[in-house]
């Protein structure tokens, strides 16, 4: 294996692992501040208030998005195993 393949297999598995956890960063991130804002306007600080609706949003983000994210991984997962030939015969 040189540099340029493990180089290679390095992206793909950080652009991987970007495109699953974009959903739910970025869902959990946007009720958050939603919730925050609404803490704001209405001066109720309960730290507790944010993780409920966030716990609903990620659980509502993987029922939405979950089918997709698993297309991903298994695409991933797929290349990887149909180049183990190619990786073998590279020294």
């Amino acid at each position: 294996m040189n540099e340029n393949l493990i180089m290679g297999i390095a992206k793909d598995a950080v652009w991987t692992a970007l495109l699953v956890a974009a959903p739910i960063l970025g869902g959990s991130l946007l009720v958050g501040l939603l919730i925050s804002i609404l803490q704001a306007t209405t001066q109720i600080q309960e730290q507790t208030l944010t993780f409920v609706p966030k716990i609903v949003a990620v659980f509502l983000i993987l029922v939405i998005f979950g089918p997709w994210m698993l297309n991903i991984l298994m695409s991933f997962t797929n290349n990887l195993f149909l180049d183990i030939p190619r990786y073998i015969l590279i020294h």
